[in-house]
């Protein structure tokens, strides 16, 4: 067979429901299987059974293999009323001789189901917002397998991350190798295909490259969509061909159905221009014993002793010293250390992202409303924003709440945000309730009076979103949330928030990217809790620089290394102990543990789940 035609299920599951994502993926199937040509394969994302960040409640999700075939066969012959003979690659979280295991299958379904081939996925990323060591085990081998079409290998998401195992699925005679992933997205702005993309996006570009033209092999990656707890998977599945050439590829964030048909025989042709893979398998033998003594390597390298230089014979004339013949001086920047990632983003790939995640939150959570407490300020005018575009202007609910003290700029911004928008609107004035309460606390200073007043808007926020069913929308951003600045269990309490991983400088620059009337982009960012009061006052630093060092300071470099790349010393100061001693307000409350089962310790389950 030289022509193959594939598809890639780019899905959306629903996090721990086995039973409703076997009937979606029974019936994405049976569309696959109606197509003209028909896919010989049909490929799905990693755990795209159960979700991926399902945490400790992997036990409760995993399945057999035999089961796995079982369920899925069923689920495409009464979604297909009786199917014809088609292939499928599945990931999901297996059970398998006693151990819980990441892996993917490919199954034929058809009659009767005939497993293949089961991978179970090597490399687990335990690390970052990755803990998988702490739940599965990891597999061992990368092996490629016979199929009526061809021959083929798999591996799972991080497998792909290691250079050697493209390379043994290559040498296992692989011609397309199936990379299933749950990426979820990080970084702003790098170019893929001429777009701007998340920077996992492009990353995963390259891997996947990378592997089609070194090896000369086709590589397919399939990759989840959707929010896990505020994590997005990207998307952007793709086919990349044996030259390194991008086939085929799917949308950002969106489920879709990707087909490509690829011509075998192309790989036999670009080995013949870059025989590559020869290459490696003539010099297999001395390589295989370079790996094991490389592998078994533990003692560092014995020093090299420094050849002395070589002087002429006693007697011998010097030779004259040539004129030496400079080369043209090329000065690149000052790239002797490394730096963290720029704060600029790419507006409009940020607004497409965070507005997916609150159409896909909501749809997750049951809602269809929001409610914003709208304060005049540019953070609240640009989650209003978002979420007018994510769920409509009809089902946003803005909701003003002025104490008597509250500048009257306050009030007028928030209408010219709710007119802009044109977005339902409360006015709740906390006046009388917060008096009700200091009038018992008279000697209530400033910041007790404050942090009142914050708590005050939390309980009408939330009891107007029971009243309208709604979902209240967070309106804290990243610097404020780092820095401590708002009231602990008030501003950073709605169980949403759409720009708390955008810094203060960003949150500016998406605002004129949405539109936010200027007046309000523009003025001093202020809590307004007190009359007078501005964030950068209170903080004694302004927002651009502030940014600037909590960027490097999350990034990993220490107070000294700023300060020996020209950041105030005083500065950094001020802003990492505002940093170090806040963290407390950024974690759920402290539980004593006295068992082995102590919820967020032992027992596990995403906010999602």
């Amino acid at each position: 067979m030289s022509l193959l035609h594939l598809a890639i299920a780019q899905f959306r599951p629903r996090k721990g429901d086995v039973a409703g994502n076997f009937r979606r993926v029974g019936e994405v199937v049976a569309q696959a299987a109606a197509l003209d040509p028909r896919p010989h394969v049909v490929q799905f994302a990693e755990t795209v059974l159960s979700g991926y960040f399902v945490e400790g409640a992997v036990r409760e999700v995993a399945l057999t293999a035999d089961d796995v075939a079982r369920r899925l066969n069923d689920a495409y012959l009464a979604a297909s009323g009786g199917g014809a003979q088609i292939d499928v690659i599945i990931g999901f979280y297996e059970r398998h001789g006693g151990n819980l295991h990441n892996a993917a299958m490919y199954v034929r379904l058809g009659d009767a189901p005939q497993i293949v081939h089961v991978h179970r996925k090597n490399f687990l990323p335990t690390y970052g917002m990755f803990d998988e060591e702490r739940f599965v085990e990891r597999g061992y081998g990368v092996q490629a397998f016979d199929t009526p079409w061809g021959r083929a290998a798999m591996l799972v998401c991080e497998d792909a991350w290691h250079s050697l195992t493209g390379l043994i699925a290559a040498l296992d005679g692989a011609q397309v190798v199936f990379v299933s992933s749950a990426a979820p997205a990080r970084g702003t702005n790098e170019p893929v295909d001429g777009v701007s993309m998340p920077g996992t996006v492009a990353r995963w570009d390259r891997l996947i490259r990378d592997i089609a033209e070194e090896h000369g092999v086709f590589v397919t990656l399939a990759n989840l969509v959707g929010s896990e707890g505020g994590k997005m998977f990207q998307g952007s599945s793709c086919v990349m061909g044996p030259k390194g050439d991008t086939r085929s590829r799917a949308p950002l964030w969106d489920e879709a159905l990707l087909t490509a048909s690829v011509d075998l025989d192309d790989i036999t042709r670009t080995r013949a221009e870059s025989p590559l893979l020869s290459d490696v398998q003539a010099q297999l033998p001395g390589l295989q014993a370079e790996l094991e003594r490389a592998g078994a390597r533990r003692a560092p390298a014995a020093p090299v002793t420094p050849v002395p230089a070589v002087r002429p014979a006693s007697g011998a004339a010097p030779r004259p010293a040539a004129a030496p013949e400079a080369l043209p001086l090329v000065q690149g920047g000052d790239r002797s250390r490394g730096t963290p990632p720029p704060l600029e983003i790419d507006a409009a790939l940020v607004e497409s992202w965070l507005v997916a995640f609150l159409r896909d939150e909501f749809a997750r959570r049951g809602f269809t409303k929001a409610v914003v407490g709208l304060s005049g300020g540019v953070d609240s005018a640009v989650v209003a924003a978002l979420a007018a575009r994510a769920l409509g202007p009809a089902n946003v609910i803005a909701v003003r709440m002025p104490y008597r003290t509250s500048s009257p700029d306050s009030l007028a911004h928030a209408q010219l945000v709710i007119d802009q928008l044109g977005i339902a609107s409360r006015t709740v004035d906390i006046s009388g309730a917060v008096d009700g309460y200091l009038a018992h606390e008279p000697d209530a200073d400033a910041a007790r009076r404050g942090n009142v007043m914050a708590r005050m808007r939390m309980i009408v926020l939330f009891d107007l979103s029971a009243k309208h069913a709604a979902l209240p929308l967070g309106t804290g951003n990243k610097s404020e949330r780092l820095l401590g600045y708002f009231t602990w269990h008030a501003d950073d309490s709605p169980p949403v928030n759409a720009i708390g991983d955008l810094f203060k400088t960003q949150v500016w620059a998406l605002a004129r990217h949405l539109g936010v009337a200027q007046a309000i982009v523009e003025k001093p960012a202020s809590a307004d809790l007190v009359q007078g009061q501005t964030d950068e006052g209170d903080f004694g630093i302004s927002y651009g620089r502030a940014d600037q060092i909590l960027n490097w300071l999350l990034s990993g470099y220490t107070s000294a290394e700023l300060a020996s790349r020209g950041f105030d010393a005083a500065e950094v100061e001020l802003v990492r102990k505002r940093l170090d001693g806040t963290h407390w307000k950024r974690k759920l409350p402290t539980v004593a543990m006295v068992s082995g089962t102590a919820i967020g310790e032992s027992y596990l389950r995403p906010v999602d789940y």
